[in-house]
């Protein structure tokens, strides 16, 4: 019998699907390594397939004119890449680019409006998961206008640290620059201070973290805001950070 994947380790909106919908589904998906900064979504053309990460992480970004990006949502296990299709649009006005490479489980468009449009599991989920990232996207538009670059890079980080599900992933300063709309130089500035105070460390484009607690003692208020409108949305098979086994 076809088994579902385990909670913390999987995908969490396939891990909360009945295993009638979960077995529906499963030939329609393909498993696929997500490269560092590959592209998954453009601005403005047409969504092919979505992409339900497993170990990957996904950064949605908005492309100004002058070509600067600033980071507005991120999808890991707990979510999908492509939810406008859920919402009966065939494009997205957002970017969205593999952060921290890995799999990810990829369905057609096609399919997964099919799927998503029946009645069900999934179609419930996909609602709570749609408002849960609504949520996320408010309070970083919010966390950009109001809180300093430090703080924010503590967020980017734990919130990275939560959906790679490890203690060490890619990390280069240049792409932290591009998702945290600020330039390079200022990112490693603040890369320093946390590196000096313990926190974390930092080599070759590599991130190691080493005091998560003073993380998020450095980190504002964004970051437990989001994780419990999360857990809240979602329920317990949705801790943006699988409790320890």
């Amino acid at each position: 019998m076809l088994q579902q994947p385990d909670p913390g380790t999987k995908n969490q909106l396939l891990a909360a699907l009945p295993q009638e919908e979960y077995e529906r589904l499963l030939p329609k998906m393909e498993k696929v390594d997500l490269e560092f900064h590959q592209t998954l979504l453009k601005p403005d053309h047409r969504i092919e397939n979505v992409y339900f990460p497993l170990n990957s992480v996904v950064s949605l970004l908005n492309l100004m004119e002058n070509g600067e990006t600033a980071e507005v949502g991120i999808v890991g296990y707990e979510g999908i890449v492509g939810l406008p299709i859920f919402l009966d649009a065939d494009s997205t006005t957002n970017l969205a680019i593999a952060q921290i490479p890995g799999k990810a489980m990829k369905m057609t468009a096609q399919d997964f409006k099919e799927e998503a449009n029946r009645p069900g599991k999934l179609q419930s989920l996909l609602k709570r998961y749609t408002q849960a990232l609504i949520m996320q996207v408010s309070q970083s538009a919010a966390c950009n206008r109001f809180h300093s670059v430090e703080e924010r890079f503590c967020r980017w980080i734990l919130m990275n640290h939560d959906r790679a599900q490890k203690d060490d992933f890619v990390m280069t300063q240049e792409f932290a620059s591009e998702m945290l709309g600020v330039r390079r130089p200022t990112v490693s500035i603040a890369a320093s201070m946390l590196q000096k105070a313990g926190l974390i460390r930092y080599r070759r484009g590599n991130m190691t973290i080493l005091d998560r607690k003073g993380l998020e003692e450095g980190c504002c208020e964004c970051y437990q805001s989001v994780k419990k409108d999360f857990d809240q949305l979602l329920g317990d098979r949705f801790k943006t950070r699988p409790e320890p086994s």
